[in-house]
């Protein structure tokens, strides 16, 4: 099967760019074909099997980065299943926001400590500790499944993190620890609310994993509670919390965060103009 057939196959089901784009991926990832290769009709060359099968899957709605099982990430490409959300490039605008100016917290450790609650595929841990090395970069996450993954692409990407099976939704005194003061708290909770669920595209509500994904309609903030109030235990003064966040509930999380006494609040729209990213700034 050849990019032209592949592309014009999805093109009923994606749309005739995004259907280009995903057949171009599977050729440049899985073969390392890139568009000179195509134009010369190396894509011909490819297991005709193999690409059978990929198309079968694309064709069910299926990811394209989970069939292939990787996913690009700020230049990086890491390992991802269904047992992690596949990492999106509004993500990687909340770590670079977080990275620049670094926070004023930092001057305070000579190797500052940093936690990411929710780590799934370690994207957001994995490119802080790249970014500064000298950190102490900790990542979070209830699922075991999904800290294997985080760990691999740590290994394989040769960075130093620390994960760790923890349910932010614990009791605060089981989470909290004296030797661990952090400069910067980063996370891309889940913010979905089930109500919610009619608005999306299929490809995500059948493949990627719920338990990242929703909270319950009666308390969308759920997860940034639980954050805060931890946060607001484990920052050191003038330490830094980043959130993505849900659009909707923007002015709700903002009136939340300053009634527990977080300063120096911001939110700031992602690439696609949508209110997405926050930071907090402890007292």
């Amino acid at each position: 099967m050849t990019y032209a057939e592949l592309w014009g196959r999805l093109t009923g089901l994606y749309g005739e760019g995004e259907a280009k784009a995903i057949a171009r991926m599977v050729f440049e990832v899985r073969y390392g074909l890139m568009l000179s290769d195509l134009l010369m009709g190396r894509d011909a060359e490819v297991p005709q099997d193999e690409v059978e099968w990929l198309a079968q899957r694309l064709e069910q709605g299926e990811p394209v980065q989970y069939v292939l099982g990787q996913a690009e990430f700020g230049g990086r490409w890491f390992t991802v299943t269904p047992d992690v959300l596949i990492p999106r490039p509004e993500t990687y605008e909340l770590c670079e926001w977080s990275l620049s100016p670094q926070p004023s917290a930092f001057s305070l450790q000579p190797s500052p400590k940093i936690l990411d609650i929710g780590t799934g595929s370690g994207c957001i841990a994995i490119t802080l500790a790249l970014a500064l090395p000298e950190a102490e970069v900790t990542a979070w996450d209830i699922s075991e499944k999904a800290l294997a993954v985080a760990r691999e692409n740590a290994r394989r990407l040769g960075a130093n993190v620390t994960f760790e099976q923890v349910d932010i939704l614990s009791p605060l005194s089981s989470l909290l620890s004296p030797q661990k003061s952090f400069s910067l708290i980063v996370s891309n909770p889940p913010y979905i609310c089930e109500k919610e669920k009619a608005l999306m595209e299929r490809n995500v509500l059948d493949h990627e994993p719920e338990l990242a994904l929703f909270v319950p309609d009666d308390d969308a903030l759920l997860f940034y509670r639980a954050i805060a109030r931890f946060a607001r235990e484990a920052l050191l003064p003038k330490g830094q919390l980043y959130f993505e966040i849900n659009p909707t509930y923007r002015d709700e999380l903002v009136a939340m965060l300053a009634g527990m006494g977080f300063t120096e609040i911001e939110v700031k729209a992602d690439q696609f103009g949508k209110q997405r990213m926050l930071k907090a700034q402890q007292s």
